[in-house]
């Protein structure tokens, strides 16, 4: 699966809570506790495990570049029932390098998945993941750069790498 995605420093979430729902956007819920465990990969990619419940689970792998402003996302995701066993089978064959801890909100867009996080120890973010094909990577470009600004991104509020980069670059 393919995503257009930003991430970005968000200093009021009011404000881009506001901007959201002046273009239409909808929020589709909020995720309190979400973890994310992210474990030494083997590749150029990165593998984590996000915990939503005791009994919801999911194993993400992804690559992008590091790079700030909106970038290519090639991902899969594979759904478990029991997240507490695979972190631990996980974490005894990659090793974790870091532990994420945020509660999440959920807005939807077109195509595009707004999230805006709050990330113990980091502050709060705004994410834009527009899920597109191959033919379509343009128009989710466009979509992206227009949320962008809707949210009043500016190139110095962007993030170049994930979370648990952020917080082990913090240690």
């Amino acid at each position: 699966m393919t995503n257009i995605e930003v991430k970005a420093r968000c200093t009021d979430v009011r404000r881009a809570e506001e901007n959201l729902n002046s273009i239409g956007a909808g929020l589709a819920g909020t995720f309190r506790q979400q973890k994310d465990t992210y474990f030494n990969s083997l590749t150029e990619g990165t593998l984590k495990l996000r915990q939503c419940g005791p009994e919801e689970g999911y194993v993400i792998y992804y690559e992008r570049s590091e790079k700030a402003g909106p970038k290519r996302s090639d991902y899969e995701v594979s759904s478990t029932s029991d997240p507490i066993a695979m972190r631990t089978v996980l974490r005894k064959i990659f090793g974790i390098y870091a532990e994420v801890e945020k509660t999440r909100q959920v807005w939807l867009w077109e195509n595009v998945r707004i999230h805006l996080d709050d990330v113990r120890g980091l502050g709060c973010f705004v994410e834009l993941e527009a899920l597109t094909e191959e033919q379509g990577i343009r128009e989710s470009q466009s979509r992206i750069e227009t949320l962008m600004r809707a949210l009043e991104i500016a190139s110095d509020d962007l993030v170049n790498c994930s979370y648990g980069d952020l917080l082990s670059a913090n240690k």
